[in-house]
């Protein structure tokens, strides 16, 4: 379904640990900003590393039909009007993304009802909905295709675009729901080890929950081993979609910023299509929901933040990409101690006629 993805530039990961070392600063005195600066540079191929330019958040929105068990606090209707406020501007990831430098695109996959929305929000819809994982099959193998295509179809118009940054956002009633299936399927979790509380959920909520995710995993796991078949069982359009946006980026040669709980579930499908993606990928930070920590460990990546944040929509990788773009012009723009003539670390070297071959003797004569 996807080419092989090759790994960022290892010339320009070199060459840049080179110049991190040659900063006007202790080395690595500036921590993880100093690996994400190498990353972005192992990224675009070229040290030192370009300022990012068009950062863009896609947020695949779609709704869930296990929302219908009463596994979130809020109903199903929600979905269809939190686009028309993405749409408006003021939603949280509007502010957050034009306080980072950001647009926003809004991509309809499986909104429950026709929308008001423009063509190019629903152009790609698959479905109205999808079924409920708890005892059917989320989409058809059609509509899977149809979605990851999708997918792939965005990253490709957002890279050709100019996008030099990309987020993926989420917006569905209950897609906590199949995205802690997922995880639990991918890393043998049990039920319980991924129930979080999404939108709040109280006690009662979280007990008819944990009932869904118990009933669905029990059908994801007999094709685990197959991510398409795992869409199929398990994820709605707007998940599978971010898959084949996930994966097609790294084939594109684009980092990617990871958000919450359903974009890390989307990204553990992402890495089975597309091995290796997840060197294009960071994580901006870690959810509330436990099912996001299971993720990001069994993909190998470190979350930059914890705000103790759950909203999804690509909020967290938002309030990290500032990190991102400060760490690669960090690594850009710093000067060299050649270049601000200034000393460079002490040299350790010993004088010649110093005998280093054991360490001197300091004890007291006395105590002989």
């Amino acid at each position: 379904m996807f080419p092989y993805v090759s790994p960022p530039d290892e010339s320009a990961k070199r060459d840049a640990l080179a110049r991190q070392d040659q900063l006007t600063k202790p080395a690595g005195a500036l921590g993880r900003l100093e690996e994400l600066g190498v990353w972005v540079a192992a990224c675009q191929g070229v040290c030192p590393p370009k300022p990012f330019t068009r950062p863009r958040v896609v947020v695949f929105a779609g709704d869930h039909g296990v929302a219908a068990k009463g596994v979130s606090a809020y109903p199903s209707e929600v979905t269809a009007q939190m686009v028309a406020n993405f749409l408006a501007g003021g939603a949280a990831v509007n502010v957050l993304a034009a306080t980072a430098g950001a647009t926003v695109r809004v991509v309809d996959m499986s909104v429950a009802v026709r929308t008001a929305a423009p063509e190019q929000v629903t152009e790609f819809k698959v479905r109205q909905g999808s079924g409920s994982i708890d005892h059917e099959d989320a989409l058809t193998e059609d509509e899977v295709k149809a979605a990851v295509e999708a997918g792939k179809t965005i990253a490709d118009q957002e890279v050709d675009g100019g996008a030099d940054l990309l987020v993926a956002g989420d917006m569905g009633i209950g897609n906590t729901t199949p995205a802690a299936v997922i995880v639990a399927a991918l890393t043998g979790a049990e039920p319980v080890a991924v129930v979080g509380r999404g939108t709040g959920i109280d006690d009662r909520t979280w007990m008819r929950k944990t009932a869904a995710i118990r009933d669905a995993l029990r059908r994801a796991r007999k094709v685990s081993a197959d991510p398409a078949a795992l869409l199929r069982t398990t994820a709605g359009a707007d998940i599978a979609a971010m898959a084949g946006f996930l994966a097609q980026a790294a084939v594109r040669r684009t980092p990617v910023i990871l958000d919450g709980v359903v974009s890390g579930a989307a990204a553990l499908v992402a890495e089975e299509l597309a091995p290796g993606a997840r060197l294009w990928w960071v994580a901006g930070h870690q959810s509330t929901e436990p099912s996001h920590k299971l993720a990001l460990e069994q993909l190998g990546l470190e979350p930059l933040l914890d705000m103790n944040m759950r909203l999804g929509e690509g909020s967290g990788a938002l309030t990290a990409l500032p990190l991102v773009a400060m760490a690669a012009r960090i690594l850009a723009e710093m000067a060299t101690f050649q270049d601000a003539n200034i000393s460079g670390p002490a040299d350790a070297a010993r004088p010649a006629d110093t005998d280093t071959s054991a360490p001197a003797d300091l004890s007291d004569p006395a105590d002989a």
